[in-house]
């Protein structure tokens, strides 16, 4: 079984976390949603955009988590180093359980079980405060990397829809991508592919 860097720290994320991650998100986004979302939104306003989500988002946690992992600091100048985010809604949706909104890991922490970690944690207090057993989350069908790693953690593909255009602007899309939906009909379904 692969396990997170042992450097590695996971902590609630707070208000003051905002603007690292929203930083985290609009760079994986960046890297991974090119051709879905338009250039002009992913070089220009994408950072503000998830800025005011973050703002929003952690003052108002209530029905949420989101997990924040950090390396320690290297020197007594730096602050710790953020390599990932997880963000869970408890009960989101009726027929599918919590909603993981987001699983972003920076790209030199990925394939090291830092995401792997994250999920699993997610579905751990999904399975504690949420009452549906289910959780899922949507993918881009053209990020075929993350795609694979949740169908590793025991996740099935099980709808295709069409993207939203982000923050419901017009114009922040590239043609008409589609997203996925993967889901695990019950959480400890992840804890035990993060076992195997």
């Amino acid at each position: 079984m692969k396990h997170a860097h042992p450097d590695v720290r996971l902590r609630p994320a707070t208000s003051a976390d905002a603007s690292t991650i929203a930083s985290l998100h609009a760079a994986s986004w960046r890297r991974h949603y090119r051709g879905a979302y338009s250039d002009a939104y992913l070089d220009g306003d994408v950072v503000a955009d998830r800025m005011a989500v973050w703002s929003r988002r952690l003052a108002e946690p209530a029905g949420t988590l989101t997990l924040l992992a950090e390396t320690p600091a290297v020197a007594e100048t730096d602050g710790p180093e953020p390599v990932g985010f997880v963000h869970v809604v408890f009960d989101d949706d009726p027929a599918w359980g919590s909603f993981i909104d987001n699983l972003h890991i920076t790209p030199s922490r990925q394939r090291t079980g830092v995401g792997r970690t994250l999920l699993t944690r997610a579905a751990e207090a999904a399975a504690q405060q949420a009452t549906h057993p289910g959780l899922y989350l949507w993918v881009l069908e053209q990020n075929e990397s993350a795609r694979s790693f949740y169908q590793a953690m025991g996740g099935a593909i099980v709808e295709k829809a069409t993207v939203s255009d982000p923050g419901g602007f017009p114009g922040r899309l590239v043609g008409t991508p589609v997203k996925l939906r993967c889901a695990w009909p019950d959480v400890s379904a992840i804890s035990a592919a993060a076992r195997t």
